[in-house]
């Protein structure tokens, strides 16, 4: 049987993350479920760096269709989360079903998987007190007042959390990722 796993983001999730993600997974043989608020068509985006810019710049992105809504997930039926970056994570972060979808998933000892600004979403869901992750490095401040450790790698594995700062991670990510599916 393959594994399912629940691709969370929403209107201005990180487009290059989700569909990186979303063909990644197939290619293993496993199936990914894009979920969002609603189920719809998302507006991604793309962000980037420019020279001469403090912070990264965004850009409209490839849309992703959300087959399925928060409301309607059953945590049980899926072997793994990935919550993708961009600006999303940082709305989401404040639906109450996504937290219980993550904390059910984290009692259960399911992998959690989270890029960039992901961790938001972690953070509200409260399990990176006492972990050791990496993000976006600036959100990384909510990391540590969230009680966890902000590590400088790409890529970065505590238990059965797995962290990414950016898409530009994605080697080192998916590298641990699926070394750790493989495990389960």
């Amino acid at each position: 049987m393959s594994k399912r796993i629940l691709i969370v983001t929403g209107d201005a999730g990180e487009g290059y993350e989700a569909w990186y993600a979303f063909h990644r997974f197939q290619e293993e043989g496993m199936a990914p479920v894009v979920a969002s608020v609603s189920a719809k068509r998302l507006h991604m985006v793309l962000h980037d760096f420019e020279p001469g810019w403090d912070t990264y710049i965004e850009k409209p992105g490839y849309g992703i269709e959300a087959t399925v809504a928060f409301a309607r997930v059953d945590p049980a039926e899926f072997d793994a989360v990935l919550i993708v970056g961009g600006r999303a994570p940082e709305f989401l972060r404040h639906n109450a079903r996504l937290v219980d979808i993550v904390r059910d998933m984290h009692r259960a000892g399911k992998w959690i998987f989270s890029i960039c600004h992901g961790i938001q979403v972690l953070v509200a869901a409260g399990v990176v007190s006492g972990r050791t992750v990496t993000c976006y490095e600036h959100v990384r401040l909510e990391v540590e007042m969230a009680g966890g450790t902000w590590d400088p790698r790409q890529g970065v594995r505590d238990g059965r959390l797995v962290t990414a700062q950016t898409w530009q991670s994605h080697p080192e990510f998916y590298r641990e990722v699926f070394a750790c599916l493989r495990e389960a």
